[in-house]
C-alpha cells in the first residue's frame, strides 16, 4: 500500500483555509486525497466540470494540477493526504 509523503493538518469547518474554499490544484506529479472524518462536505472539480459529496470513508481523488475546491456542508473535519504517485482509495 502507498503511504502518503505528507498530510495536512486536520481542519474544520472554521479552520479550513481560504485557499481551500477557492480554485487551486495540486503540483506536477502530485496526487491528493481528501478524507473527510466527520461530517460532509463537496468537492467541486473544474476540468471537467463535476461535484463529489464527500463524507467518512467516502474520500475525493485529486489528480496532479486538476483544477477543484472544496465547500463544507456544516461541521465538519478534513485532512488531505498527498502522494508521488495514484493511490488507492
Amino acid at each position: 500500500m502507498i503511504e502518503p509523503y505528507r498530510s495536512t493538518p486536520i481542519f474544520d469547518e472554521a479552520s479550513l483555509p481560504e485557499a481551500l474554499r477557492a480554485e487551486h490544484r495540486t503540483k506536477e506529479d502530485v496526487w491528493g486525497v481528501i478524507r473527510v472524518l466527520e461530517g460532509e462536505l463537496v468537492l467541486t472539480y473544474l476540468d471537467p466540470p463535476s461535484e463529489m459529496r464527500l463524507k467518512p470513508g467516502l474520500p475525493g481523488l485529486i489528480k496532479p494540477q486538476q483544477p477543484h475546491f472544496v465547500t463544507p456542508l456544516g461541521p465538519m473535519r478534513m485532512q488531505v493526504d498527498f502522494y508521488h504517485e495514484p493511490p488507492a482509495i
